[in-house]
């Protein structure tokens, strides 16, 4: 079912084009800026990819739109292998996050691998008297409307997560949204907005030196950068799981075979014990699924994002 597409669209000697490939470049488009975690995890991965295969690799970031200008981008690139899309969840999230995108995470590609996950970390200033998720909890029932959160604006991975929070928790929170991550993070710092619910990478950072405070991780399992610090569903909220994943696919269409040279060798790539320490000292964990796994985790991901957004009323546009 996965692999339709490519005999759907007629791709002429697929045996021939999987046993050549690769013969040049490759381009990967990033959905964000350079810098980010998904960034971080391209060039690592690109760079091995130039060493295993001989051909370079070029990180394509097309930032814009929440990521749709860099999915419609890699929607519309041809089926041959050449092309990878290296995604978060924003790419299942925005179909339903705004009125129109001009791609179909389904049908317009093919699954390669999910690559890695990092958990989302719930933090607080050291002064913000609640030290734990229950503690957090009973004080925003008390007094329903008084504690604020950041996030870095309406739909973003930090807003729908603490929606989720909210939801499963029944609490009413208030939400404060910043236009960039720096302003967030120093106001957290700073002790003017209360909470946060960023991913982890960014904030390991601060919470290693003091400055704030993490009360738990979002993911089904602890931090193997924060082993100390309990989830959410284990704090109280059973059921809850939040992370940011990064994940690679290409465009609907593409041979069987190439595919299957790429998933052989991605997830080679991050299994490797060098890149393990390098994602790990980041707060990143290795996953490397099948094509099957991924496909099925995007689907669960759609609906579950998308139930957060109708509750929430959250939209982009």
């Amino acid at each position: 079912m996965i692999w339709a597409g490519a005999f759907a669209l007629g791709v002429t000697c697929p045996a021939l084009a999987g046993d050549s490939f690769p013969v040049r470049s490759l381009r990967f488009i990033i959905p964000f800026a350079p810098g980010g975690s998904i960034d971080v995890i391209a060039r690592i991965i690109g760079h091995k990819v130039n060493d295993a295969w001989g051909q370079q690799v070029v990180i394509d970031n097309r930032p814009g739109a929440g990521g749709n200008l860099s999915a419609q981008l890699a929607a519309n690139a041809a089926p041959d292998g050449y092309t990878l899309y290296l995604c978060t969840p924003s790419f299942v999230v925005n179909p339903s996050l705004y009125r129109r995108v001009a791609y179909d995470p389904f049908k317009d590609f093919s699954p390669v691998s999910l690559l890695a996950a990092t958990q989302n970390v719930l933090l607080a200033h050291p002064a913000f008297p609640a030290k734990s998720v229950r503690t957090l909890i009973a004080m925003a029932r008390e007094k329903p409307g008084t504690i604020n959160y950041a996030s870095t604006g309406g739909g973003s991975s930090g807003h729908l997560t603490m929606e989720l929070f909210k939801n499963m928790a029944h609490l009413d929170l208030v939400h404060v949204p910043y236009k960039v991550i720096g302003q967030a993070l120093n106001d957290v710092i700073a002790g003017q907005v209360m909470i946060w619910f960023p991913s982890l990478p960014g904030a390991l950072p601060h919470i290693r030196s003091g400055k704030i405070v993490a009360l738990a991780t979002g993911g089904a399992q602890r931090s193997t950068a924060l082993p100390e610090v309990p989830t959410v569903a284990e704090s109280g909220v059973t059921g809850y799981e939040s992370s940011t994943w990064y994940a690679a696919l290409v465009p609907a269409g593409t041979a069987n075979k190439i595919v299957a040279k790429l998933h052989s060798e991605l997830t080679s790539i991050v299994k490797a014990t060098d890149t393990q320490e390098r994602l790990t000292a980041q707060g990143v964990d290795v996953i490397a699924s099948t094509p099957t796994q991924l496909a099925y985790h995007l689907k669960m991901e759609s609906q579950k994002w998308a139930e957060v957004i109708r509750v929430s009323g959250a939209r982009a546009d």
